[in-house]
């Protein structure tokens, strides 16, 4: 009995360091910061209210919730700066397809991203699960280059995208997305955050009043 107890003792200690080791692996830092700036250049520090946002690109909420989002922060213009991170879902099988083809088109050019995320959310009912269950992730993959990144970026890079695609730094940053918002808190899409403070409302697409409601305290701070 006692060599029994004195088993599970020592089971339990090793898995315990083991989650230790776990919680305190480093994410791979980033040459840039993670995520798109919408609108314009990276926000300096103090000089704007931050609004972050982590989306799916292949999300039904994130999709209802952007047209909003965008009304908003045009809104107040360059008081207002949203940065959109990609936050793959796993249970969205294309969710990670869509995500680095994202962060392909933004090596080639950075006006490609948003008007790729809009198509994305226009034709993402063609990439849910169910209807790519029985196709082979290539056939996927080139039904996504042909129909959805081709038109915004046109014949003279499609090499350049399908090369910057099948690099292992397209992957890596996708990884590091993911990695960072789950390093935040982010468990769903849409997330948002605000001056780097998580809203409680978190789960779903937020009215545009909702939103007046919240920042224009903020911004008549500034």
């Amino acid at each position: 009995m006692e060599a029994s107890r004195g088993v599970s003792l020592l089971l339990l200690a090793i898995i315990g360091c083991s989650a230790c080791v776990v919680c305190r692996a480093q994410i791979p830092i980033p040459a840039t910061t993670d995520g798109f700036v919408y609108g314009g250049k990276p926000p300096t520090w103090g000089e704007a209210v931050v609004v972050e946002v982590f989306n799916d690109p292949i999300c039904g909420y994130c999709r209802d919730a952007w047209p909003v989002l965008k009304k908003v922060v045009d809104h107040y213009g360059s008081r207002v700066s949203l940065i959109w991170h990609p936050f793959p879902l796993p249970y969205h099988s294309y969710s990670f397809i869509a995500s680095r083809s994202l962060h392909t088109v933004n090596r080639i050019n950075s006006s490609f991203v948003f008007p790729l995320l809009e198509n994305f959310f226009k034709y993402q009912e063609d990439y849910y699960n169910q209807p790519t269950y029985k196709k082979p992730t290539a056939v996927v993959v080139d039904e996504i280059t042909k129909n959805l990144v081709l038109p915004i970026i046109g014949k003279s890079n499609l090499d350049a995208y399908r090369a910057g695609f099948n690099d292992s730094r397209s992957d890596q940053a996708t990884r590091i997305s993911f990695k960072y918002g789950c390093a935040r808190g982010v468990t769903w899409t849409p997330y948002f955050f605000i001056n780097g403070i998580p809203i409680k409302d978190s789960d779903s697409p937020l009215e545009y009043n909702y939103w007046i409601s919240t920042l224009d305290p903020l911004v008549a701070k500034k």
